[in-house]
């Protein structure tokens, strides 16, 4: 249900589950999250891009395991953290080329930055059927576009276009069909050749400041990149461009 591939500092998880449009069961996300774990557990991983097989991102949750089993997540799922919930500290891109539904949606605004295909569309249509996203869409979606067009999208379960989504901010690149992972890699290729501490410390900095006031992102701000001034790659940065080299990264 998982493919788990390496291309040098970067990891692949690809969903593979196309004959059931990838959609989220209790394997697949028991498997997703080791995967996604293994990625930051990982030395020699920088990055992580999350992609899938078929023509399909993932159309959300299984909605007839759920109605034969419950929770995707299964029994005593509670006691950890969840697909969409974890906190993970290695950047995470999103490569769509097709239909991210419901908590394929929720999968994918998990994600850092998301390269998707014009053929990709996206909804959270779980008011369709009585339910609500419990994914984080609630309050992920609302972040990151206009809150009257997540409020829109939230209350229609209406899917918006690859193109609608590029416009709003919500997509960070647009690619052809069948190129949003060849993207998604470039990407990463170009973040992994930075310094991984200042990258690290970089999403801290976004993820933990979006709720601070501005005496409280200063005083965050300060309190990292003095952490970050003191590394061995803060000293190895500037060496390696006055010696006209390639910096070489510990990440310490």
């Amino acid at each position: 249900m998982i493919r788990f591939e390496r291309r040098g500092p970067v990891g692949i998880v690809t969903l593979a589950r196309p004959e059931a449009r990838n959609a989220i069961n209790r394997e697949l996300e028991q498997a997703l999250y080791e995967a996604l774990e293994a990625v930051d557990a990982d030395p020699e991983l920088r990055v992580g891009v999350v992609a899938a097989e078929g023509e399909i991102f993932c159309a959300g949750a299984d909605l007839k395991e759920v109605n034969e089993k419950g929770s995707p997540r299964g029994e005593g799922a509670s006691q950890r953290e969840t697909i969409v919930s974890r906190t993970h500290v290695k950047p995470l891109i999103a490569a769509v080329d097709g239909p991210a539904f419901g908590g394929g949606m929720e999968l994918m605004l998990a994600c850092d930055m998301i390269v998707a295909s014009r053929r990709a569309k996206f909804a959270l249509s779980e008011v369709r059927w009585g339910l609500l996203p419990s994914g984080g869409g609630m309050f992920r979606l609302p972040r990151r576009i206009p809150s009257q067009v997540a409020l829109q999208m939230l209350l229609t379960g209406r899917a918006i276009s690859a193109e609608r989504a590029f416009t709003l901010g919500l997509v960070n690149e647009l690619t052809e069909p069948g190129l949003a992972l060849d993207a998604a890699l470039d990407m990463a290729g170009a973040i992994a050749e930075n310094g991984p501490l200042a990258v690290r410390l970089t999403m801290e900095m976004v993820r933990d400041s979006t709720l601070l006031d501005e005496l409280g992102a200063w005083k965050l701000s300060r309190e990292l990149v003095a952490r970050n001034f003191a590394s061995d790659d803060a000293k190895e940065g500037p060496k390696a461009f006055a010696e006209k080299r390639r910096p070489q990264w510990t990440g310490q």
